[in-house]
């Protein structure tokens, strides 16, 4: 099949199906952001592009070229290790293309020195799959105001976005990215904790979910700190204030920062070493 660089079947295209760029395919496919048709992915997996293909409806590929030469936007959604090549792989064909890439501790200056694209990063989360994603977005040196405004119609559609320096893009990967992992195990030791109450385990994991859950969105909604919503719960002496205080003598928030900090620190590790070359 001979593709014409000019020829812009779809409106937005995916390099990479895995986990997050799968859940923000599914967010926006919920959202009715796009229909399934306007959206090409390339997956090199056989098996998981015959899956996302008999989920989604979308049209898949194996070939990254395809995607760069027929998508007017273009998320690269594949692990940090192989970024730069695929970016230097479709440079020609996504020359004149808005690429946003979805990885961690690749750096813009790095994917620019690549391709000649205009390149920008967003970090994300895998609650974008029900709509409920947190995202950051991060420009470039060639991004314009209207490429801003056009990602942050994507990531608007499936939940909340902000726009950061790239500077700050680790700390969102960590406190964004990895948070949902975070409060995962939250809502684990929660219903732990029921079930060591007599509760059944199904049911004190039910009660968990839905009990962060409605925190959650009573933080949005509310407007209050966390400390003012907190106070709102705590009756002095009473059974709140007695699992706070074993929260406090064991640090369990001390230790919730300290997993942010680790994970922001690894995504800084992740950064691709410079190639020096020899003067000789």
């Amino acid at each position: 099949m001979s593709l014409q660089s000019n020829d812009l079947r779809y409106r937005l295209g995916f390099i990479g199906g895995g986990k997050l760029a799968g859940s923000v395919l599914r967010g926006l496919l919920r959202a009715g952001f796009c229909a399934p048709e306007e959206i090409v992915v390339s997956e090199p997996n056989e098996s998981a592009r015959a899956s996302l293909g008999a989920e989604l409806g979308v049209r898949l590929t194996a070939e990254n070229g395809e995607v760069a030469e027929q998508a007017a936007m273009i998320f690269i959604g594949v692990k940090p290790g192989v970024v730069l090549d695929v970016v230097e792989s479709i440079a020609s064909g996504g020359a004149e293309r808005l690429v946003i890439s979805l990885a961690a501790g690749v750096g813009l200056a790095s994917i620019e020195a690549k391709g000649k694209a205009r390149f920008m990063r967003a970090m994300t989360n895998t609650p974008a799959a029900v709509c409920q994603a947190a995202t950051a977005i991060a420009r470039g040196t060639r991004t314009t105001d209207v490429d801003i405004e056009r990602v942050r119609a994507v990531f608007s559609a499936i939940g909340t976005v902000v726009e950061v320096p790239e500077t700050m893009i680790d700390a969102v990967t960590a406190l964004g990215g990895s948070g949902p992992a975070f409060v995962y195990t939250m809502i684990e030791a929660l219903a732990a904790g029921g079930a060591k109450c007599g509760l059944a385990p199904e049911v004190a994991l039910d009660l968990a979910t839905q009990t962060v859950r409605g925190a959650a969105q009573l933080a949005l909604e509310s407007q209050l700190s966390p400390e003012e919503l907190r106070r709102m719960v705590i009756t002095p002496g009473g059974t709140t204030a007695a699992g706070l205080q074993v929260m406090a003598e064991r640090d369990s928030a001390g230790g919730i920062t300290a997993a942010v900090v680790a994970a922001a620190s690894r995504a800084k590790e992740l950064a691709p070493v410079p190639v020096v070359l020899s003067k000789e």
